[in-house]
């Protein structure tokens, strides 16, 4: 998309124009991961990816499972605000049930 011609007069009368063109830049994504911990029961990070995740039961139990095993493992990509949220949600839900379930959100 181009912005209107804009004209540059100097000293001497003449002028030189210019055009400058707007560019979307795309938003900056970052992913939301769960980290592994010994206490937090693997049904409850299952329930975790199903609600605010929106993961369906077999998806969300293979993702647990790559925590589990892994120390690691991603719920999904968004842009900033909405990853903050997810973390946000999780982190109180957690803390709400007692149990320490970290969740991080990490630049793409």
């Amino acid at each position: 998309m181009s912005n209107p011609i804009r004209r540059r007069d100097d000293e001497s009368g003449t002028g030189v124009v210019t055009r400058t063109q707007t560019r979307t830049k795309r938003p900056s994504l970052y992913r939301v991961l769960l980290l592994n911990d010994d206490y937090t029961p693997m049904e409850f990070v299952v329930t975790v990816l199903e609600r605010f995740f929106q993961k369906g039961r077999d998806e969300a139990t293979q993702i647990m499972l790559h925590v589990h095993q892994h120390g690691v493992g991603e719920c999904g990509i968004y842009t900033y605000e909405v990853a903050e949220t997810k973390v946000t949600q999780v982190m109180d839900f957690a803390r709400k049930h007692q149990h320490p379930l970290q969740c991080v959100m990490e630049k793409k």
